[in-house]
């Protein structure tokens, strides 16, 4: 396995290399257009300082952007317990050292990726569109498929290459829109036959515009090369971790069935997703700049693995469906060791039950957006959303009145910057908060210690859990 990580190293450096090449030399086009042939040497530095700004940024927060932009809320176990579980189990099986933090998105898209810009700060998100429509194996191939990601350090060359296309795409427009406003070209001509090397000046000023336009296409169908093919060995590397490649498959079907567009994604991040996110453009574009393999060859691929599911099958199945034999290294190849495919019997999800996980879903994000949830005698489920200010409302059934659990946020804030001071002092304390549980839908309630609301899943099957703020352990109890 790390034989076969060296070698997806190496291709992603060389790939790498040649867009670093690209950025310097429309870097030094620019600067022999815009300063003659002694500026060549500004436009290299002004490539080279803007792809290390970008880089400085992508290395320090890139992650935490992609997280930010995609309205990604953080998961614990306390809110889903299964997705937490899931990700466990295959982390587990990956053997990493660390378990990646857990995102949901807030769409009804069916999508997922990995980012983080190392193994032990690596984060897996998921939308809520998909976690719908997924029973535990296809969330464990998804989860899996991700994961790969993660093991093959294909998230941070990702994330460093699509800094290379950003900078080439950015220092492109420059030039071109400083040429298209600036009227630079009149002044060109002007300079240089007045100095005797017009031909010169033009012939150079027509190239730096043909490689102003190239350079971002080139790069571009470099950075989608290299993610079609990781998403073929991330296939491969999923059915590994779960040795069920029909659980996989029946995931990538339900996501290719999906028609909605994920709007927070764009053309510099799409490839980081385990299918296009642009659903609409997906039928228009051809493979040669598609961000993704095609979903309906994935799934033929999967679909025929039946002996077996380690790197030589998968090599198999891949050169029956594409004619080729060039995805797995030679080093994955050796590995001749026979992983049989689990047998499991797929639960199916009928129409009333997807209804339900959408229902439960939708009940997850307001929990995540910190809505509270309520159940009168009567038993009425209220959801109440979080800028609710007032202690108390009143069932819309029965007319009763329902005290609303608020948050102190002054008690919360106190609570935890004591917590290693008081809550440590005395560990019998942080047991003797009980809380009865009143049914098995979502409960919110709060914290004896730090007054910060405690949202309890349906999910949860444990005895105890920790306070999110002052992390005091709560027992929880039927009634």
């Amino acid at each position: 396995m790390w034989e076969l990580i060296q070698e997806n190293k190496k291709k992603s450096w060389l790939i790498f290399i040649y867009m670093g090449i690209c950025l310097l030399l429309i870097g030094y086009l620019i600067g022999y257009v815009w300063f003659s042939s002694q500026g060549a040497v500004y436009g290299i530095f002004l490539a080279i300082c803007l792809w290390i700004i970008l880089s400085l940024i992508s290395y320090a927060s890139g992650d935490s952007i992609l997280l930010f932009s995609s309205h990604a809320k953080s998961v614990s176990h306390n809110i889903h317990p299964q997705l937490f579980n899931v990700v466990e189990e295959i982390k587990i099986a990956a053997n990493l050292p660390v378990m990646p933090k857990i995102y949901i998105i807030d769409t009804p898209a069916t999508n997922a990726f990995a980012t983080g810009k190392t193994i032990e700060n690596s984060s897996i998100a998921i939308t809520a569109g998909l976690l719908s429509q997924l029973n535990r194996d296809e969330l464990q191939g998804v989860i899996a498929h991700e994961m790969s990601h993660i093991i093959n350090r294909d998230v941070m060359y990702m994330t460093f290459a699509g800094v290379m296309l950003g900078s080439i795409t950015l220092l492109s427009q420059i030039f071109l829109r400083g040429m298209w406003y600036s009227g630079s070209s009149r002044r060109y001509r002007s300079r240089s036959s007045s100095s005797g090397g017009g031909n010169a000046q033009i012939i150079a000023m027509i190239i730096a515009l043909i490689f102003a336009i190239l350079a971002p296409i080139l790069a571009r169908l470099f950075y989608f090369s290299l993610s079609r093919k990781r998403e073929y060995l991330a296939d491969a590397c999923a059915v590994r971790l779960t040795r069920y490649p029909l659980g996989l498959a029946s995931a990538l079907k339900k996501i290719s069935n999906s028609k909605i567009p994920l709007e927070s994604a764009n053309k510099i991040t799409a490839p980081m997703y385990i299918d296009n996110p642009f659903k609409k453009e997906k039928m228009k574009v051809s493979s040669l700049f598609s961000t993704h393999p095609p979903i309906e060859e994935r799934i033929q691929i999967l679909g025929s693995l039946m002996q077996g599911v380690n790197y030589t099958e998968y090599q198999k199945a891949f050169s029956k469906i594409k004619g080729q034999s060039s995805l797995i290294p030679s080093s994955g190849l050796s590995d001749s060791k026979n992983i049989s495919i689990k047998q499991t019997s797929a639960t199916k999800n009928p129409s009333q039950t997807i209804k339900k996980n959408v229902r439960d879903t939708g009940d997850l994000i307001r929990a995540l957006n910190n809505f509270i949830f309520l159940t009168c005698v009567c038993g009425l489920k209220l959801k109440i959303p979080p800028n609710f200010k007032k202690q108390s409302t009143s069932c819309p059934r029965c007319s009763r009145n329902i005290p609303v659990p608020l948050a102190d946020v002054k008690i919360a804030a106190a609570a935890l910057g004591a917590k290693g001071k008081s809550l440590k002092k005395n560990v019998s304390q942080q047991i003797k908060q009980v809380y009865l549980r009143k049914n098995k839908n979502w409960e919110t309630f709060n914290c004896n210690s730090c007054h910060s609301l405690v949202q309890l899943s349906p999910l949860l099957t444990e005895a105890t859990i920790p306070c999110p703020n002052c992390h005091q352990k709560i027992n929880i109890e039927n009634t």
